[in-house]
Parts: C-alpha cells; structure tokens; sequence
C-alpha cells in the first residue's frame, strides 16, 4: 500500500499560479460536507433562478396597465411574449456563455450573469411599455448564462463524493427561485394598493407599481455580485514551467472539463478520445426528456398564475397577486422540505428514472383537477388549491433532479461543459415557446367557454397534460437510455 501511495505521489503534479489547482490542492485536504460552497452555489444559483418567473403573478395586470390588450381575453396572449423573451435571448447565448467559461473562466461569466440581473431586472421594473419590457427581459436572457458554467463548477469545485450534493445543490436552488421569485412577484407587486400606509400613491413604488419585487430581487443580486469576488476559480490555466507536486494528471484533466487538452500536449497520447456528444444518445435521450417537461413546467408556472387572477366569468379565481403569492410561499416552503429532506433517501430508494415517471404521472390526474378546483370557493378552495400546487411543484422539482443526474452520469466529467451548453440550449427554445404558446392557449381557450369539447380552462389544462403524458412516455425503452459506467 505504501509503495502504491509513493507511486502516487510521483505521478502528481500542480501547476504554479494555475487556480484550477489551487482548489484541487484544496480539494485534497479538505474533510467533511462543505457547506461554505454548498452555501455559495445555492446563492448564486438562487439570484440567477428568481428573475426568471417574478413576473408571472403581475404579468396579467402589467399588461392591462400597459394598455395593449383591446379585451380582457387578449392579456394572456400579450402576456406570453414578454414571458419568452427572457428564455429567447438565453438560447441565443448559452452555447456563447459556455465557451467563454471554458476558455476565461467560470468565475467572469457568473459575475456578468449577476450583474445583468442588477440592471436589467430593475429596468423591467421601471418598464413604462410593453415594449420596454420585451426589450429589458431579452437583455436578460442574453447576458444571465450563468446556470450551465454553475452545473460545470459545482462539478470541479468538491470531491468526487460530494459531488452529488452539489448537483443537487444547484437544482433545488432552481427549482426553489422558480417558486419563490413568482412569491415575491405576488406578495410586492402594487404595494401601493397593498400597502398604502407604508408606499404612498405618489412614491416610485406607487407610479411603478411592479418596482419593487424586481429591485428587491435586483439588490439580493448585488450583494451576491460583491460576494462572487471571493469565489475561488475552477478553470486550469497551466504554465508548462511552473509544475509543483500535487494532482494527477487524470485529476486535473477531470477538474478541468475539457479546457486544458489542448494545453499539455506530451500527455495527449494518455487522454482517452472524446465522443461526439450528439451521438451519445443517453445525453441526448434525458436532454429531450428534460426539454419537454421544462416546457410543460414554465407554461404551468404561466399559466397557473393567469388562470387565478383572471376573472371569474373566464373561468378563473378572481385571485390578487397577493393570494397568488400566499399559494406559492405554500408551495416553495414544501417544495424546499421535500427536496432536502426527503428526496435524498427516495432517489436511493428509486432511482432518477422511476422518481421521474411517477412524478409526471401523478402530476396529469392532478393537473385534470384543477377546473374542478375552480368551482369551489372560500375556505375549501384555498385548502385544495394549495394542496394541488405544493403537489405539483414538489413533483417537477423531483423530475428535474432526476433529470441532472441523469444528464451527469451520460459523460464523464470533462466533457460536463459542453454537455451542460447543449442542455442549456435545448431547454431555453423550448421554455421559449412555453410561454408564448400558453398565453395564445390561454387568450383562445377564453374564447371558446361554451364549446362543446374542453370549453375554457379545460383545454389549457387538457394542453399541459398532454404535453405531460409525451414526455413521460419518452422516459421508457427504448427512448430514454441510461448509462451507468460512467464515473464522477
């Protein structure tokens, strides 16, 4: 044993001022669950992820102050447009993001993500037009692609057993932002409706009624922008003359994801040839499955909000965003107990594929109950209606984790970048069409409420379910392929 640590230790080596080593030599020695970077990766993760769905609780009465909407049933197609621009300009740039962290670093693409929901979030806020809107909302998209380099980084940045917990780290603390941010759109939009003895009528938060959810989200950002400073950087930068003891070359070809094989030459006989992502049809197989249910999740998350505050004689709730508000904290909050608490031990029990079947399942039964929901009133319709969606989302939340897994275990580890770019991609076109599409559904269901077939809100849900019900079918054989000799 003692002669294969000495042989070990030959075999190591670190490079001088290269701060991709600095953290594999960290790595070494570093004992017990790091919850200093688990901490990190889910703040990040969290003002990246809030943004993204604030809106949807204020989106209906936005546009209806914007005054773009001839008739009431028009607001939800309007609406949808400015829910896609955010994911349009994200799948434009995604790949762009992705090179760019492999080849400058992680670090500078999470600052700049960062730092584009500082000001583009707060001039959505400020948005005097519906114009102004789609515009801030695309800048957005373009310049947050931060979430695919986070994926590759939480991968580098802990050991091999850790790991795990740090992929799981990054999708529960998306998963979470994607629920409370619509909170913070609900509990904060027209504050000075809500909350006259505090926000005046004349005050800013009074002229720009959906200000304050957006600089609230927009200052959470800063103080995470100032903290990213300290964040330690993953990506290898080698200096052929400056080699001190330390690493493997395995290792550090493993921490670097793919960005240093063009950098140590004489070792390159050592590299196993990498495969062609496109044809690894595992990655390939849960990329498209994660598409599709990341479809059906973002046209949910639209849709459940414009249905509970459209008026009642269009089939809705007549819900504030304040109430939409209370249902998602409810949801949020169960959402974060499940994830940390339980899913751990039912992934052991299951495995991400069956976790990921059961939950799109349930979630079409589920969903097909929510225009019955809507018949109800009073203390009966807030119990169910909160039960269905903290339901709901604690489902999609599990469906995504097992995506990631999933997704990890089709490459090896430095290939993870790239992978985590097409994944990126992929999902943002679809989320892109998600809302766009509901809100077309929506404003045409509204339309047709004394139709013979699926009249009203029956169809917007009978959509969902529908697009459901495909990606559920896509996680069976031969479809859906698992590959489990993958390491890391």
């Amino acid at each position: 044993m003692k002669e294969k640590e000495k042989e070990k230790e030959k075999e190591k080596a670190y490079y001088e001022k290269c701060p991709g080593c600095k953290v594999d030599e960290q790595k070494e020695l570093q004992r017990g669950i790091p919850v200093r970077k688990l901490v990190a990766i889910w703040v990040i993760v969290l003002s990246s992820a809030l943004p993204i769905s604030s809106l949807f609780p204020f989106i209906y009465f936005m546009i209806r102050d914007f005054h773009i909407a001839k008739r009431p049933e028009d607001i939800g197609f309007h609406a949808g447009f400015v829910g896609s621009s955010f994911m349009l300009g994200r799948a434009l740039t995604s790949v762009f993001w992705g090179i760019m962290a492999d080849r400058y670093g992680r670090k500078p693409v999470i600052i700049i993500g960062t730092i584009a929901v500082v000001i583009f979030n707060t001039l959505f806020g400020l948005s005097v037009n519906y114009w102004m809107a789609i515009t801030t909302r695309f800048l957005l998209g373009c310049l947050n692609g931060l979430l695919g380099p986070m994926k590759a980084y939480a991968s580098e940045v802990f050991r091999e057993d850790h790991q795990a917990l740090g992929m799981s780290t990054v999708s529960s603390a998306w998963c979470i932002g994607l629920i409370l941010g619509p909170a913070l759109g609900g509990f904060l939009a027209q504050p000075a409706e809500k909350y006259p003895s505090i926000f005046s009528e004349d005050s800013i938060f009074g002229r720009f009624p959906y200000f304050l959810p957006c600089l609230c989200i927009s200052l959470f950002a800063l103080g995470v922008t100032v903290a990213c400073f300290w964040l330690p950087e993953t990506l290898h930068n080698h200096n052929q003359n400056g080699r001190l003891h330390g690493d493997s070359f395995e290792a550090l070809e493993t921490a670097s994801c793919g960005s240093n094989a063009n950098e140590i030459k004489q070792n390159a006989e050592e590299q196993k040839p990498k495969e062609n992502l496109l044809k690894n049809w595992p990655l390939m197989s849960s990329i498209i499955v994660y598409c599709f249910f990341s479809l059906h999740d973002i046209t949910y998350t639209e849709m459940f909000s414009l249905w509970a505050e459209s008026p009642r004689k269009l089939g809705g709730l007549s819900y504030s965003t304040k109430d939409v508000g209370e249902v998602l904290v409810i949801s949020g909050f169960g959402m974060f107990l499940f994830q940390s608490a339980l899913y751990p031990y039912v992934d052991k029990l299951l495995g991400p594929v069956i976790i990921t079947r059961i939950g799109g399942i349930l979630s079409i039964p589920l969903l097909s109950s929510y225009p019955y929901i809507a018949l109800l009133s009073g203390f009966s319709l807030s119990v169910l209606l909160n039960f269905a969606s903290l339901l709901k989302n604690v489902f999609s939340t599990a469906i995504v984790t097992g995506l990631f897994i999933l997704q990890n275990k089709a490459v090896d580890q430095d290939q993870r970048g790239a992978a985590n770019g097409i994944a990126m991609t992929g999902m943002s076109l679809f989320k892109a069409i998600g809302p766009a599409g509901g809100g077309a559904v929506f404003s045409w269901a509204q339309k047709r409420l004394h139709a013979a077939i699926l009249p009203g809100i029956w169809m917007v849900f009978f959509i969902l379910n529908l697009v459901e019900g495909i990606a559920v079918l896509m996680t069976f054989k031969p479809f859906l392929t698992v590959r489990d000799d993958r390491k890391g």
